[in-house]
């Protein structure tokens, strides 16, 4: 999957990362965080097989929702390189988008905005998307339109626990294209 991003700027912003834990507590129960503040999380459960199917599809939201850009500096090296510090590297490349999940810890994933030097020397990395550059022609520089922002109050679907205590039901209404069709 390749995304473009719209930004006009040149300058390098640091690389972003999204990380999402299962605590336990004791034996019996468990809870869901999310590095995202805005996010609404479950309760605390004792099902812990629903709390990994929701970070899991919770770290899926974020990857989807997540445009890469391509002046962003690698997170990884942002962190010293310490997800990869057996083996030490340049970042260099394209800005790549990785979800990574260790498959015995089954804890913790993350999402993270990193390059093309570090992103196969990370254990249990895989690579969900991949920023395009974007392309100049030698006699003008081509014009990207930025798209308009539109700010939410509230948590976009996909991201909320609908469970989560004082949630109340955002989903937007879907109208059918028959209905609004004149016969």
């Amino acid at each position: 999957m390749t995304t473009v991003h719209t930004e006009t700027t040149t300058d390098r912003v640091p690389g972003r990362a999204w990380t999402i834990r299962i605590i336990g507590y004791g034996r019996t129960s468990a809870s869901v965080t999310c590095s995202t503040t805005a996010c609404r999380m479950p309760a605390r459960s004792e099902d812990l097989a629903a709390l990994r199917t929701f970070a899991a599809r919770h770290a899926a939201a974020h990857a989807k929702a997540a445009t890469i850009r391509p002046n962003a500096r690698c997170h990884c090296g942002l962190q010293s390189c310490e997800a990869h510090p057996d083996t030490k590297t340049h970042c260099a490349g394209a800005v790549l988008l990785i979800l990574r999940h260790d498959p015995v810890m089954r804890r913790v994933w993350s999402v993270e905005e990193v390059c093309e030097a570090c992103a196969p020397l990370i254990p249990n990395a895989t690579v969900l998307a991949r920023a395009e550059r974007p392309r100049r022609t030698p006699e003008r520089a081509v014009t990207q339109v930025a798209a308009p922002v539109r700010e939410r109050a509230v948590v976009a679907s996909g991201f909320s626990s609908p469970a989560a205590p004082g949630a109340k039901d955002t989903a937007p209404v879907r109208r059918s294209r028959r209905s609004s069709r004149r016969s």
